[in-house]
């Protein structure tokens, strides 16, 4: 198998061993920083990178902390004061370890969906999107101990950042999730972090505007959210061209999480989608588009259709973590318009090595 086919299996082994080496650090660096090498490794073994990933792992390596210490057990009875606390996030890791060691992976993740689910924007999105890649490694592979204990870790993550967004209004409805993107009302003070930014959002579009008929439209939905939100990459991702990614990568990883989920389950799955999705555009989106034509020539375009491996190889070989995981949701998409937004988020974002 070539560097340039998938490998979801990843037969070599790769993936195990470098999730063993992220399990040693904690889930953030820096405060906010979220750890972003499980996620970033995963999708370069899936798309056949895996001779890179451990150089990969060794240049972010030195940007990692070591997981915080205990603070007191996370427990059936006792979870919900521990959520949404950074503090303990160790405890919360520890917790779906010991759960994932007793009851099956699937078991667990459909019991704490739900609760987890009103708080997506955790992490700025990344306790969902680092889920979203541990499930696709158990639905697509083997379900070795270490995969097993990365969805403990993701959901650990998300637990302890748990994040709720505020009460918001219904606006007026949109006909489909395009038009719903460039209707999100953008917040007043685009500056600061992005809790406080997320303070500020007070309504979004009604999109869509009935409810799902059953649980495969909820899915269809959502892979038409992240379309639109991948193809718009292209057009609006210089306003912030890391934070802008999430838009289309949160939503993602709750589309890749729905085979592991109770159909009952999908229909709040896409109103949280959503409801990230349309957070990170309020909170970070411009004014203005900038026309694709500025930035790729046709001939660009047609070359990115006609080879979407080529698009993630180059991603690869930028190295940064968002590209990586940008190109990864615009090969999901697979569409020309999907390969020119991963082929903008290589341009904009800095190299990482």
């Amino acid at each position: 198998m070539t560097d340039t086919q998938r490998n979801p299996t990843d037969t070599s082994g790769t993936l195990d061993e470098a999730l063993e080496r992220i399990h040693l650090s904690g889930p953030e660096r820096d405060g906010w920083l979220s750890n972003h090498a499980p996620m970033a490794i995963e999708a370069l073994v899936r798309h056949g990178h895996a001779r890179v990933a451990h150089r990969w792992l060794d240049t972010y390596r030195p940007k990692l902390e070591d997981m915080p210490g205990s603070v007191a057990p996370v427990t059936a009875l006792n979870w919900q004061e521990a959520l949404g606390d950074i503090s303990r996030v160790a405890d919360w890791t520890a917790f779906f370890e010991r759960e994932t060691a007793d009851r099956s992976w699937r078991t667990v993740l459909a019991e704490w969906w739900p609760r987890l689910l009103p708080g997506i924007a955790a992490g700025a999105t990344h306790g969902v999107i680092r889920v979203g890649h541990a499930v696709r490694t158990l639905l697509e592979g083997e379900e070795t101990a270490p995969r097993v204990r990365e969805l403990a870790h993701a959901l650990g993550y998300w637990a302890a950042r748990h994040q709720p967004l505020p009460a918001l209004e219904r606006l007026a409805p949109a006909p489909d999730a395009a038009a719903a993107l460039d209707r999100v009302p953008l917040i007043a003070g685009q500056d600061g972090g992005i809790r406080s930014r997320f303070e500020q959002l007070t309504g979004f579009p009604d999109w869509p505007g009935r409810a799902p008929s059953g649980p495969e439209a909820a899915r269809a939905a959502i892979e038409e959210l992240v379309r639109a939100a991948t193809h718009r990459y292209a057009t609006h991702g210089h306003a912030d061209p890391i934070m802008l990614v999430h838009a289309a990568t949160a939503p993602n990883a709750v589309l890749r999480t729905l085979p592991a989920l109770p159909g009952t389950l999908w229909t709040p799955s896409l109103h949280a989608a959503w409801a990230a999705s349309a957070a990170v555009t309020s909170a970070y989106g411009p004014r203005e588009a900038q026309p694709v034509t500025e930035h790729l020539t046709t001939a660009q375009a047609a070359q990115a259709a006609q080879h979407p491996q080529e698009v993630f190889e180059r991603a690869a070989a930028h190295g940064d973590d968002h590209t990586i995981k940008f190109a990864d949701t615009a090969l999901d998409v697979g569409d020309a318009a999907a390969l020119v937004a991963a082929g903008r988020a290589i341009e904009l974002n800095t190299p990482a090595w």
